[in-house]
Parts: C-alpha cells; structure tokens; sequence
C-alpha cells in the first residue's frame, strides 16, 4: 500500500510541475486562505525532496539511460492501464455516463487487444485517455477547494483533494495483485511502477528547479490552478479566469520587487 501511495505522489507531483512559475510571495490574507499551515508544509515537502534526490532520481536517471524508450512508453502504458478504474469510477460519479462507457471500452480494449495495457490500442479507435480522479469528483459536487495540503511522501494535495487518495490506491489494480500472485513478483511489479513514474518527472524536476525561485511556492501554485482547470474540464468560469489574472499580477508584482 505504501508503494502505491508514492505511486499516487508521483502523479500529483507531475501535475504540479508541469504548470507555470509561481509567485515568489503572496500577501499574509492570501497565504492564510490558500495555505495556512505553510510552515509544516514546507516541512514535508522539504523531507520528500531530500528522499527523492537522495534516493529515487538517481535510480530514476539510470532508467532513463539504460532502458530503450519504446520500452519506457509500454511500461508507462501498462501502469497507466492498472490506474484506470478510478477514471471510470470519478467519470460516472461526475455525471459523465457516456464518458463512463468509453473509458469502459478504453479499459476493456487496452487490457486484452493492447496486452495488459502494454500498447495503446483505444486511443487510433477513438477511445481518448482520460483524466479523473475523487477530488475532481468532489469538486463537481460543488466541495470548496480548502488549504492547502503537502502529504509527505505522496506530494502536494488539498483538504478537498486528499481523500482521493485512498479512493485511488483502492482503485489500482497493482493493489490487488497480492491476492493472486506472490510477494516475489508484485514486488519488483511495485518497484518497477514507482521508478517509471519518477522516470516520467525526470525533465519536470529540472525546469522547477532551474525556473523557481521558490520550488515549494512553484509545486503549490502550480498545483492549485492545474486542479481548477482539471474540474472545470479546461473550461473555467470567467470567475476562475478573473482569478488567475488577479494571481498573476501578484506574480509580477513579487518578481519586481529585489530578493531578500
């Protein structure tokens, strides 16, 4: 269960990564909304770097080199298949029933024509992969976002986001792999899945480190705004867009200002 939950830590940190910079400061009003416990925060997400550069990038990396990429993209399809459940799960759960049916049929297919989720064979017949999760479910029932949150070891969340967890770890099929194969293939199964998904991230870990100033300030407001554009379908209302103008002008304005 742990194994999955890095799992799981990993996906949420590739979102987050591959959003925008973020601001260098918030005002203490803006900090106190979005992210009142920031100094625990900052905390775990200080643990969960020092245990990421220190123990998988370095394994990560030598994946990288050594495994050809066509084999990379099969293994990343296999695990991606494994997830699947919980997309179909938060699809219907959203009202998405016609959604629901396809990412049906995209599991269905992948699992058995694609070998396991081995190769993507849905996406050429017009079954498009999809992206949903608990949180986002919350999120179309109308449950407000709430602070911020930064689980240790499994990455950066919300009090909105976190109970999606679980639901996500429950719905990954690598879960219940146990209960029909031994410890001495699920395992390295496991290990396997935790390396390819901090494989994934390799190239997102350099550009947050190179281009944020603050890496804890860009996990978080990358985070935040990529899950609004994720519930909202890439279709925020002009409210959500109102609000990202107003982030980005407290952006500029810390960017202008010199470092302390």
């Amino acid at each position: 269960m742990v194994a999955n939950m890095r799992t799981s830590f990993l996906l949420l940190a590739c979102i987050s990564l591959f959003t925008g910079c973020a601001a260098l400061h918030k005002n203490d009003a803006s900090i106190d909304t979005i992210d009142p416990n920031e100094r625990a925060n900052r905390q775990f997400y200080n643990f969960t770097d020092k245990v990421d550069r220190a123990v998988l990038a370095p394994v990560a990396d030598a994946y990288i080199k050594h495994v050809p990429d066509p084999l990379q993209r099969s293994i990343g399809n296999f695990y991606d298949n494994l997830a699947y459940p919980n997309v179909i799960l938060n699809a219907f759960l959203q009202g998405k029933v016609r959604q629901g049916f396809q990412d049906t049929l995209r599991f269905a297919v992948n699992s058995t024509i694609g070998l396991g989720g081995l190769f993507d064979m849905a996406g050429p017949m017009g079954l498009p992969q999809h992206d949903e999760d608990f949180g986002q479910t919350l999120g179309v029932w109308g449950v407000d976002t709430g602070s911020y949150l930064f689980v240790p070891l499994i990455g950066p969340s919300s009090y909105r986001d976190a109970p999606g967890i679980p639901v996500s770890v429950f719905s990954n099929l690598l879960f219940y792999a146990g209960t029909v194969a031994s410890s001495a293939v699920v395992a390295p199964i496991t290990v396997l899945s935790i390396i390819d998904r901090r494989a994934r991230l390799s190239g997102p870990m350099r550009i947050r480190d190179q281009a944020a100033l603050d890496p804890y300030l860009f996990v978080r407001e990358g985070f935040l705004q990529q899950r609004k554009h994720l519930i909202y379908d890439g279709d925020p209302p002009p409210e959500s867009l109102d609000e990202f103008a107003d982030e980005d002008s407290v952006q500029n304005e810390a960017a202008a200002e010199p470092l302390r």
